[in-house]
């Protein structure tokens, strides 16, 4: 197109995001309004992608990370034909594809959930990696930003991250319009303010008018030629540009025009511009390995680290798949990832102490059809729950290790351990958290994770510990194994990870003085296995769970979540962290937090001569 008609179709994508907004009685137009001559130009002039093929391997990637945008997006589509006038106009009703801040779960052509800021432009680095590491294509990303989330530190990871890997099929707009939701923002329209923070983490800058489509288009073709770092295009724009009563005016945000008829006329009318959006080269995607999977196999009784054998497990699915990726955040000695970084180095990336671009970075191979695992201590998924919230209404398939988990790792003190962590994950839409006590079992579960859907969460533990499962047994998500059963069982202690050794322990011990009791391993923490429960809840008449992990949300919570069908909740005893650790060895934290075999037999005791009392 020429200056002229992308003039007109940034006035179009004003037009049409009022009226969206007009028709749902709410939404962010003023947002939209800045960015339409940005959005004009990259549509008509430099976005290469097949409406009608979301999923084309080359199609270029967009990312609107000032997700609140939204009715600019959907005018977007609109003019390329991927919706019509009518669905426009449903934005923001119930049953409608059009959300008030965009998702991939409805509509194919958005890349990731936008909306929570500082997200879309960290998710955008981690499909730039896909393109450049693993896809090897040449489609771009194109990311844009709002000036607001400038604030989000996770922004800034991702400036460093994609300067590190000097990912120059990446472009960044900043869309700095001065206004945020209550007022101007930190930096207001100093674009030279934006430009020197990119410009020292290693970035080509390119400072515009956001309104001049000549310059939008020279900015464009600058950074596809740009090479060997990533380019910023900082972009002067006015908030509400176009309608007087609106224009650069605080207190206008995140609300419908005030008289939209007006402000339609004011920007020239109603227009009906179609785009013919360039389509993507021709590609044929690359055939990945698919061999037969060999996991590693341990002796029953041999002394293993669970997240050694994530390690090993992990390596040898990478072996096997060769759509398996891995992250990790500067820990691969500790959380053992480092084994896959020696056997397949291209498929590994280091992230460093930045926990959400790791989060970011998976998320966006994901949306490529990537398989990533990232790890870190499990404490420090925490800096990134954010990302993981937003990766579950992205339907994002990922797979999150967390080590050094509970008290049991010790003497590092509470700072390093995490007991919060199955809380954190199991309160996340359609997630997975899983458990392991040994190492077959953690091998097994580690390639199950592979084929899952949504968020998949599994935790290891520091310290080794027995082999107590053939390396042939199945682990079915959902399900539990039974240690020990009898018919005189007088009650069932629940454990999962650590404790599972503990309770046999004490399960031992307690049948040498005549009190025998059931012994569940709960390796799949959620979902749960329900049917298990509920029959050792009938046979014994009483649970006990034991957890290294905080009393709030953890195994405790999802065993009482299986008797909440109406039923009578049974005798529940639970036994977690309840403490504040300091530095410690292993086994006088659990002592100390009351988790170790000694406390599990003292309560078993205790609830048994009390049955018996009573």
């Amino acid at each position: 197109m020429n200056n002229d008609e992308l003039a007109e179709l940034g006035q179009q994508l004003r037009v049409d995001s009022v009226r969206a907004a007009d028709a749902a009685a709410s939404g962010h137009p003023t947002s939209s309004m800045s960015a339409a001559d940005l959005m004009a130009v990259l549509l008509a002039n430099h976005l290469r992608y097949d409406f009608e093929r979301p999923d084309h391997p080359a199609n270029d990637r967009f990312i609107l990370s000032k997700g609140h945008a939204s009715p600019l997006m959907y005018s977007v589509f609109k003019a390329a034909g991927a919706i019509d006038d009518a669905e426009l106009l449903t934005f923001r009703k119930l049953g409608s594809r059009l959300e008030g801040h965009p998702t991939p779960r409805r509509l194919p052509w958005v890349e990731t959930a936008t909306g929570s800021l500082g997200q879309g432009f960290p998710v955008g680095v981690g499909i730039a990696q896909a393109g450049k590491r693993l896809d090897h294509s040449a489609y771009r990303v194109w990311v844009v930003c709002g000036d607001s989330e400038m604030a989000e530190g996770s922004v800034w990871e991702a400036a460093e991250a994609a300067a590190y890997d000097k990912l120059d099929n990446l472009t960044v707009i900043v869309d700095v319009n001065r206004l945020g939701q209550r007022g101007q923002t930190r930096h207001g329209h100093d674009l030279d303010a934006y430009a020197r923070r990119f410009q020292a983490f290693g970035w080509h800058t390119v400072e515009i008018d956001g309104h001049d489509v000549a310059a939008i288009d020279r900015a464009y073709s600058e950074a596809e030629s740009t090479k060997d770092r990533p380019t910023a295009i900082i972009a002067r724009t006015l908030k509400g540009k176009g309608v007087a009563a609106v224009e650069d005016q605080e207190g206008k945000h995140g609300k419908p025009l005030p008289d939209a008829k007006e402000a339609i006329e004011e920007l020239g009318g109603p227009r009906d511009i179609h785009v013919h959006v360039s389509e993507p080269p021709a590609a044929t995607p690359e055939k990945l390995a698919h061999e037969p999977l060999s996991l590693p196999r341990f002796d029953k009784g041999e002394e293993v680290a669970t997240r050694d054998a994530f390690g090993k497990a992990l390596a040898a699915l990478g072996t096997a798949r060769g759509d398996v990726v891995a992250l990790d955040g500067e820990v691969g000695d500790s959380t053992r990832t480092g084994v896959f970084a020696e056997e397949h180095p291209e498929r590994f990336f280091e992230s460093f102490i930045a926990e959400q671009q790791m989060v970011a970075s998976a998320v966006g191979m994901s949306a490529r059809g990537w398989v990533p695992y990232a790890s870190t201590f499990a404490a420090f998924f925490s800096r990134a729950y954010d990302f993981v919230r937003m990766a579950s209404i992205s339907d994002a398939s990922i797979n999150l290790v967390g080590s050094h988990a509970g008290v049991a790792i010790g003497q590092d003190g509470p700072s390093q351990m995490g007991v919060e962590d199955l809380a954190m994950f199991r309160s996340v839409y359609g997630s997975t958290v899983l458990y392991p006590c040994d190492a077959n079992q953690t091998a097994r579960l580690v390639a199950s994770m592979a084929d899952l859907d949504g968020i998949r969460y599994l935790r290891t533990s520091r310290g080794e510990s027995p082999v107590i499962y053939d390396a042939d047994e199945e682990f079915p998500i959902g399900g539990s194994k039974v240690l020990r059963s009898s018919e005189e069982d007088r009650l069932t202690v629940v454990a999962a990870g650590v404790t599972v050794q503990e309770a046999l322990k004490a399960a031992d011990k307690l049948a040498e003085e005549g009190i025998k009791v059931r012994v569940i391993d709960l390796y799949s923490v959620k979902p749960v296995d329900v049917e298990t429960l509920r029959r050792a809840a009938d046979d014994t008449g009483c649970l006990v769970t034991v957890e290294d992990h905080h009393e709030e949300g953890g195994i405790g919570d999802a065993v009482v979540e299986a008797f909440t069908d109406g039923r009578p909740v049974p005798r529940l005893v639970r036994l977690a962290v309840r403490i504040m650790p300091g530095s410690a060895a292993p086994d006088e934290q659990l002592h100390a937090a009351g988790i170790d075999a000694a406390n599990i037999a003292a309560t078993a005791r205790l609830l048994v001569g009390e049955a018996v009392v009573s």
